[in-house]
């Protein structure tokens, strides 16, 4: 989307592709309004592991808050925001902006990274990706539940 990428830029999109969460679910769609004179509302579409694709609304505080909102409301995952960090890694109107956060789940920490023009975009991606690395480890719990509970 950029009209010149620097180093800076594509360092910032390798990053962003290294350090991805497994793919339980992914970002089809981000769509927000908001205003100084208008509600923050935001619909997302998020697809599942059986390619079912789930589309919910929420309103928020801001943008961000509606799409996390939203996207708690399809991926129903219980969790704590505990930070929120944007950091542009490129400068002009057009820079990349790199999104980190992380929830946490009873007494663990999970993060999430994303990096994009639209740090809208890149909000609900980070998002995402914490999202995946706690259903990845729920799922690798319940796994080693059932194979303890298999063994006795």
């Amino acid at each position: 989307m950029k009209k010149e990428i620097s180093d800076w830029d594509i360092e910032a999109i390798v990053n962003d592709e290294i350090q991805q969460a497994p793919d339980f679910f992914r970002l089809e769609l981000v769509q927000v309004s908001c205003g100084d004179r208008a509600q923050p509302t935001a619909t997302v579409t998020v697809r599942t592991p059986d390619g079912e694709e789930l589309t919910d609304a929420a309103i928020g505080t801001g943008p961000v808050d509606a799409i996390y909102k939203a996207i708690n409301r399809v991926i129903n995952v219980p969790n704590k925001l505990i930070e929120f960090s944007v950091q542009s890694v490129t400068a002009g109107i057009d820079a990349i902006g790199e999104v980190t956060i992380r929830v946490q789940h009873e007494d663990r920490v999970y993060s999430g990274h994303a990096a994009n023009t639209d740090i809208v975009v890149a909000s609900a991606q980070a998002y995402v990706n914490a999202l995946n690395r706690l259903s990845e480890a729920l799922k690798k719990d319940r796994l080693h539940a059932q194979h303890e509970t298999a063994v006795v």
